[in-house]
């Protein structure tokens, strides 16, 4: 495994599959009928993916996020889950229920139905969920066209200073602090804006294995050159970074689970995006062009980006 990455271990199920029409996408979609049936699954593990001081029904709902996140960024909402559980034998009843009530909110929160699942006994909590949606249609990664302004839901670098924070004890102002551990223990998918604004985009993908990643993913996917030119970033991260003798620069493209839309937008749909995303109370963020060539770009330093974000068994 240490020789391995996340994409080779991937390439290789591929290949013993034998599936030459398998195309990366944040969702897996089949025909049903008219229209595509969207599935998704995703795997929580406590030892990797739950910080200190995370609740447990905050595990169970992060586990929800993950695929509700990809469903967002796809224009697809979902409708109904299957949860899978293995918990250790030392939990308690009441560590139990914490987690189902955390499942039970989620489904809530983000209107699906949870049909049921699987219970096992393991060494440590282990959470999967797997999500199912129909749609005409999903937004792809690629597609983006030249002149296109690349968007993003929200800013960027938080949750990677929150878990600096937590696991390193990196200093934060005590009002960044609170910001930043809310970034890790609540992220918030962009469900809503995701399924009004798909029709409006000409590409998008969920960030949440890093900005980096997902920018250089979609720029190749398209077959294009983005180039960036307005770092999504709150005015606080580069104070904290000052603070700790980190890069704000990095945090913002190398962090991962922000669960933010990154998005393309051609330039007679701009306003309509801005539309949507004022109404549901977003921060949307132009931070750059489409452009002809390839790979991803600052603009101001003419300095190459390349994918740098979370990325299993690396």
């Amino acid at each position: 495994m240490t020789k391995l990455d996340e994409k080779e271990i991937i390439k290789i199920f591929q290949q013993s599959f034998g599936n030459k029409k398998f195309v990366a996408e944040d969702v897996e979609t089949f025909k049903l009928g008219k229209n595509l049936g969207v599935i998704k699954t995703d795997t929580l593990i406590e030892s990797t993916d739950i910080p200190p001081e995370m609740k447990l029904s905050e595990a169970a709902r992060k586990s929800v996020v993950a695929c509700v996140s990809d469903f967002a960024a796809k224009g697809v909402r979902p409708l109904y889950c299957i949860i899978s559980v293995s918990i250790p034998r030392k939990y308690s009843r009441a560590k139990v229920k914490e987690i189902a009530d955390g499942f039970r909110d989620a489904s809530r929160e983000f209107g699906f139905r949870i049909l049921g699942g699987d219970t096992n006994e393991g060494k440590e909590l282990v959470l999967s969920v797997s999500f199912f949606g129909i749609s005409d249609k999903i937004v792809h990664r690629g597609g983006a066209k030249i002149g296109d302004s690349i968007i993003v839901t929200g800013s960027f670098g938080n949750v990677t200073a929150g878990l600096r924070h937590l696991l390193e004890r990196k200093k934060a102002e005590k009002k960044f602090a609170k910001k930043i551990k809310r970034a890790v223990f609540h992220p918030i998918p962009r469900l809503d804006f995701g399924v009004s604004a798909g029709r409006y985009l000409s590409s998008a993908m969920d960030s949440s294995d890093g900005l980096s990643t997902t920018l250089v993913e979609m720029a190749a996917k398209s077959k294009k050159k983005f180039v960036i030119a307005n770092l999504p970033k709150d005015p606080e991260l580069e104070r904290f970074a000052t603070q700790n003798g980190l890069d704000a620069v990095d945090l913002v493209f190398n962090g991962g689970e922000e669960y933010e839309i990154v998005g393309t937008v051609p330039q007679k749909n701009l306003k309509k995006i801005k539309q949507i995303a004022k109404a549901r109370k977003i921060s949307l963020i132009e931070i750059g062009r489409v452009e002809k060539g390839h790979g991803v770009f600052l603009a101001d330093k003419n300095m190459r980006i390349e994918s740098g974000g979370w990325l299993h068994f690396r």
